[in-house]
C-alpha cells in the first residue's frame, strides 16, 4: 500500500490541534471543543535569555495586560497615599515601597490565572501538552518536553497561534548580555532600581509609566518619535505628563554599547543624533522594548519531510 493509501487509512489523534496556548489559541481551542471537535492544544515558553519562564495563557497573562495593569494599580495607589493628606488623611511621608511584596502579589495571580486555564481546558476536554511543536508534515507535529522526550501528534487541521516575543538589538555591544524585556521585568523578585528603558511603544511607556509611578528613577531612550503609528497629538500628551510626573526623556538617541562596572551597575553609551555627541550614565536595569518577532519559526522550506525522523 503507498504512503498516502496508508495515512488515509489512519486515524488522526485530533480533529484540531492548536500551536499556542495563548489568548487566541485558547479561545480557538475551547470554541472547537464545544462543537464537539477533539482538540488539543501544544505550549511551550521558551526561557527568556534571562532565564525566565511561565505557564499557560500567553503574553497577557504573563508577560502582558494582566501584571502590567496590576503593576499600574500599584503605581496609582502610591499616587493616591501621597495625595491622600490633602484630603486631611494623616500618612506618614515618604510612603515606602515594596517590589518584592507587590512583585509575589502579582506572580501568585498570574500562576491561578496559569491554573485556571488548565482547570478550563480539562473541563472541555482539551487535551494540554507543554510541548515545543515543530511540524513534520502537513498533519504531524513533534512535541518535545523540557526533558528531550518527544511525542508525534496528528489532526486533520493545525492552527499556529504563537504571537510574538520581545527582540533583542544584538548589534549593540552588551544588550543581549545585560538588559532584560517586557518577558522579564514582571518575573523580577527585586527591584530594578533605577532603569533605562530603550524605545518608545507602547511597551515601553507602559513600563517606564509604573515604574516611575511606584517611585523609582526611570528613563526612556527614544530614537525617533513615541507610539509611532498613533495619532501624535496624543502621544505627545502621553510623553508630556509622564515628564510632569518624573519620567525622563532622552530624545533622538542611540544605544551604542552597555557595559557592566565591576560594582554590577551598568554602564550604557549612547548617541545624541541630534548634536553628534556621545554620552553615558549607568543604570540599574536596562529594559529593552524596540520591537517583537514572531514565536514561530516553522515555514515550509524547513518543514521535515514525511520519511524524517521526528529528532
Amino acid at each position: 500500500m503507498s504512503a498516502k493509501r496508508l495515512e488515509a487509512f489512519l486515524l488522526r489523534d485530533y480533529d484540531l490541534l492548536v500551536i499556542g496556548g495563548g489568548s487566541g489559541g485558547l479561545a480557538c481551542a475551547k470554541e472547537a471543543a464545544q462543537l464537539g471537535r477533539r482538540v488539543a492544544v501544544v505550549d511551550y515558553v521558551e526561557p527568556s535569555p534571562r532565564g525566565t519562564r511561565w505557564g499557560l495563557g500567553g503574553t497577557c497573562v504573563n508577560v502582558g495586560c494582566i501584571p502590567k495593569k496590576l503593576m499600574h494599580q500599584a503605581a496609582l495607589l502610591g499616587g493616591m497615599i501621597r495625595d491622600a493628606r490633602h484630603y486631611g488623611w494623616e500618612v506618614a511621608q515618604p510612603v515606602q515601597h515594596s517590589w518584592r511584596k507587590m512583585a509575589e502579589a502579582v506572580q501568585n495571580h498570574v500562576k491561578s490565572l496559569n491554573w485556571g486555564h488548565r482547570v478550563q481546558l480539562q473541563d472541555r476536554k482539551v487535551k494540554y501538552f507543554n510541548v515545543k511543536a515543530s511540524f513534520v508534515n502537513e498533519h504531524t507535529v513533534c512535541g518535545v518536553t523540557k526533558d528531550g522526550k518527544e511525542t508525534l501528534l496528528s489532526a486533520d487541521n493545525i492552527v499556529i497561534a504563537t504571537g510574538g516575543r520581545p527582540r533583542y538589538p544584538t548589534h549593540i555591544e552588551g544588550a543581549l548580555e545585560y538588559g532584560i524585556t517586557s518577558d522579564d521585568i514582571f518575573w523580577l523578585k527585586e527591584s530594578p532600581g533605577k532603569t533605562l528603558v530603550v524605545g518608545a511603544s507602547y511597551v515601553a511607556l507602559e513600563c517606564a509609566g509604573f515604574l516611575t509611578g511606584i517611585g523609582l528613577d526611570t528613563t526612556v531612550m527614544i530614537r525617533s518619535i513615541p507610539l509611532r503609528g498613533f495619532d501624535q497629538q496624543m502621544s505627545s500628551l502621553v510623553t508630556e505628563h509622564m515628564a510632569s510626573h518624573g519620567t525622563r526623556f532622552l530624545r533622538g538617541c542611540t544605544p551604542s554599547q552597555v557595559r557592566r562596572l565591576p560594582a554590577g551597575r551598568l554602564q550604557v553609551t549612547w548617541e545624541d543624533r541630534t548634536s553628534g555627541k556621545e554620552d553615558t550614565d549607568t543604570f540599574d536595569t536596562v529594559l529593552w522594548a524596540v520591537a517583537t518577532h514572531s514565536a514561530c519559526l516553522w515555514s515550509p522550506q524547513g518543514a521535515r519531510g514525511p520519511a524524517e525522523p521526528c529528532s
